[in-house]
């Protein structure tokens, strides 16, 4: 860390960003610090687990704390574990995030509004803000919102198009208190690879099968070496049923192929180096049914 980070009036904190599914919370994480530590993907329900995302400036070090979307829909043992994670990650910051979509506001985003704690400082941010065609409409909607509650900030953004996230971070960085540095200055996350990339293949699971596979797959890293640069990977697509397993696998196995290529390019590009990878698919009935059996798979 230089001189400059470690002066007194250095700020360092944890950032929570919450909000319902599929409002663009783990997109701005990843935008935030610049690189993709939180996997994205249009499926509702795709972040699981609770994961840091580390930013350090010259008088400033951001931990975000990107949660999954607050699950209202189902009342299984996989969200009851995602909803007191989001509970748990809320109570532990100092600054909260509070993310919405530019133009929507319905019973689900009122619903993790209400789970806000009054004490803690929490920034409404619009996002999606530049898909609003009449932004005469943005303001009125903005200040309907912010009567909600007593917000210690404003701010409409873009994750996508990076639009003012400058100003965001300046209004987060009002509310982080004066700490030394968590974290090394290099940092940008707290998990290590073999989370990343078995997170990466579950992002490309997602993208290439789409709505027609149950959120409830995931990914198991059985075995990870490094030989140098060189990091192998072998990893397992764990399904409820044998169909979900043809849908992953693809026609000849054109599926699977083009998941694992595309997850080996993602690996190289956040390791730095090159990436043996496998990728087979396996049927593990029941896995999810309970909770023993989640934090067996490394939910928290």
């Amino acid at each position: 860390m230089t001189d400059s980070a470690a002066a007194p009036d250095f700020r360092c904190g944890y950032i929570a960003i919450v909000g319902r599914p599929n409002v663009g919370k783990s997109t701005l994480m990843n935008v935030l610090i610049g690189a993709k530590v939180s996997i994205t993907s249009r499926k509702a329900q795709t972040t699981r687990h609770r994961i840091t995302g580390i930013q350090t400036t010259e008088h400033a070090q951001f931990i975000y704390v990107d949660t999954p979307g607050f699950q209202t829909r189902h009342s299984n043992a996989l969200n009851k574990t995602l909803n007191r994670t989001v509970t748990n990650t809320l109570t532990a910051s100092d600054v909260i995030l509070f993310i919405i979509e530019a133009g929507t506001f319905g019973a689900a985003d009122q619903q993790v509004l209400d789970l806000i704690p009054e004490n803690i400082p929490c920034i409404l941010v619009i996002n999606k803000s530049d898909r609003v065609k009449d932004k005469a409409v943005l303001l009125p909607f903005a200040q309907k919102i912010a009567a909600k509650r007593n917000f210690s900030a404003v701010v409409p953004v873009s994750a996508k198009l990076r639009f003012q996230l400058e100003n965001l971070q300046g209004e987060i960085k009002k509310y982080l208190p004066e700490n030394p540095p968590v974290f090394g200055e290099d940092d940008i996350t707290d998990r290590s690879e073999k989370f990343l990339a078995a997170e990466i293949v579950r992002e490309k699971v997602f993208r290439f099968v789409g709505d027609e596979l149950p959120y409830t797959s995931t990914v198991l890293i059985e075995k990870f070496e490094q030989e140098g640069d060189l990091r192998r990977v072998f990893a397992a697509i764990l399904v409820e049923r044998d169909t979900h397993k043809s849908m992953v696998i693809g026609q000849k196995g054109a599926r699977l192929k083009d998941i694992s290529t595309q997850a080996r390019l993602d690996m190289e590009k956040l390791f730095g180096g090159p990436v043996y990878l496998e990728v087979w698919v396996k049927v593990k009935s029941g896995w999810a049914d309970n909770e023993a059996g989640l934090r067996a798979y490394g939910y928290e």
